[in-house]
């Protein structure tokens, strides 16, 4: 018979001595159980695989912890700056005149974090595509031209842009503004040769997406973003830079802000949410434009200054902002072990292994629709909310291509929290995030191992 005990060692113990055996949490008979492995008695080389690649990886584990520590200080800092107390958690109707202390406290909190002047922190933001739309609406007028300079943009941006056709419902395109796009260079970066003479004289935004979205191509670091201002404010110091910064919060000690962004703007259920947010995004950066955009989701004359936001919902920003750094943390541990593990199965993975990470994203190419379906599939049996479900691939609002989503997660398409997606199109790629802690994907792919 077998028995569970709490005083066993529940996942693998990473190895600090390299004289030390390497995978001493492994089963050491098959009637022992591992939490690796969803069924007992099964698939021992999916725990070996898996709990071998999490005890090599100690090394990048204690990078990010420093990390952690570093991004953590940050933050607290800004909340001890920004005085905030228990009577910030309480809610407002957005009508009356001395209730906002809250959300005051909160955009200012935000903005030190980040590096910014200002910065506006609201649950009306219906995602983080809103949250750009809203910033790009208050750089661009008719005549200028938008210049995308690290290849496409995220697909839900296409229609927003005008770049897929939005049928007259208000694209950039709609109200005159041009639009134009850089290819990526053949390393997948930035192509800095042609960047350095891309601007025109009506070249009013660049736009840097610093994750890689649904393209097969590395994330941009912030230094590198850093690089790609000085080179757009060289060309023309008056042309607007937009850093869409969704994936990367918290995943370095600098933000976009500190190397010279004008605008940066995200989603409250991805990074800076914790997993707590349940909703939101934000737009921060230098003052005058952090109010353009605030115009353009409420109404020029009222700003950030309007708007009802409940009190759950305020406790839950200021909570899961302080959780961020941490949660982030457990997702970039998640992304080295993905890409150790399946790299290790013969699958391209980007980021490859073992190198820096820019954005929270890691992506597999598998190669066919079945195999994407098949990861997918596992991830949500492993979830703690709808393992019963399955997931289907099907159209979304705001994307060109079939998408499957595996999502079993507390708060509804959050992307803090485990869970993966992937346009049904080729290469195949699923792109792997989140998780509130790593050991979350050590169980996942025990049984992605299994599947595929």
């Amino acid at each position: 018979m077998l028995v569970l005990s709490c005083a066993r060692p529940v996942y693998p113990t990473l190895s600090l001595s390299p004289s030390r055996p390497k995978c001493t949490a492994i089963c050491s008979s098959l009637s022992n159980v591992h939490p690796f492995v969803p069924e007992v008695l099964l698939l021992y080389l999916s725990v070996l695989q898996v709990a071998k690649a999490a005890d090599s990886l100690s090394s990048e584990f204690r990078g990010v912890d420093n990390l952690v520590a570093c991004n953590s200080s940050r933050v607290l800092k800004a909340f001890q700056n920004a005085r905030v107390g228990s009577h910030h958690f309480a809610g407002c109707t957005g009508y009356g005149h001395d209730e906002a202390g809250g959300r005051e406290a909160l955009d200012q909190a935000f903005a030190e974090i980040v590096g910014a002047e200002s910065a506006i922190v609201r649950s009306q933001f219906f995602s983080g595509t809103h949250a750009i739309t809203c910033a790009l609406f208050a750089f661009l007028r008719p005549g200028d031209e938008l210049l995308a300079v690290a290849g496409a943009p995220y697909d839900t941006l296409e229609e927003v842009i005008g770049k897929r056709d939005s049928h007259g419902l208000g694209s950039l395109k709609d109200f005159g503004v041009m639009y134009r796009e850089l290819p990526l260079a053949e390393d997948g970066g930035l192509d800095w040769d042609v960047l350095t003479g891309a601007l025109r004289p009506y070249t009013k935004c660049a736009l840097i997406q610093r994750s890689c979205g649904y393209s097969w191509r590395r994330s941009l670091s912030v230094e590198e973003i850093g690089r790609a201002i000085k080179i757009i404010k060289m060309q023309n110091p008056n042309c607007l830079v937009m850093v869409d910064n969704c994936y990367g919060e918290f995943v370095e000690s600098i933000e976009p802000p500190m190397v010279g962004a004008d605008l940066i703007a995200g989603s409250l259920i991805k990074n800076p949410g914790g997993t707590v947010a349940p909703c939101g995004g934000y737009v921060a950066g230098r003052k005058k434009w952090v109010d353009a955009a605030a115009a353009r989701l409420s109404a020029p004359g009222l700003g950030v200054d309007c708007g009802s936001t409940p009190g759950d919902i305020m406790r839950a920003f200021f909570q899961g902002l302080f959780l961020a750094p941490q949660m982030v943390g457990e997702a970039i541990k998640g992304t080295f072990l993905v890409a150790e593990v399946m790299a290790s199965k013969g699958y391209k993975v980007q980021p490859l292994p073992r190198v820096p990470r820019s954005d929270t994203v890691q992506a597999v190419q598998l190669g066919s629709r079945e195999l994407l379906l098949a990861f997918c599939e596992a991830v949500q049996r492993s979830s703690p909310v709808g393992s019963f479900t399955k997931p289907v691939a099907g159209t979304t609002p705001g994307y060109a291509s079939e998408v499957i989503f595996a999502d079993g997660t507390f708060i509804d398409g959050s992307t803090s929290e485990l869970s993966c997606d992937g346009p049904l199109r080729e290469p195949y790629a699923v792109f792997c995030q989140g998780g509130t802690h790593w050991t979350q994907w050590g169980l996942v792919l025990g049984d992605v191992l299994k599947s595929l």
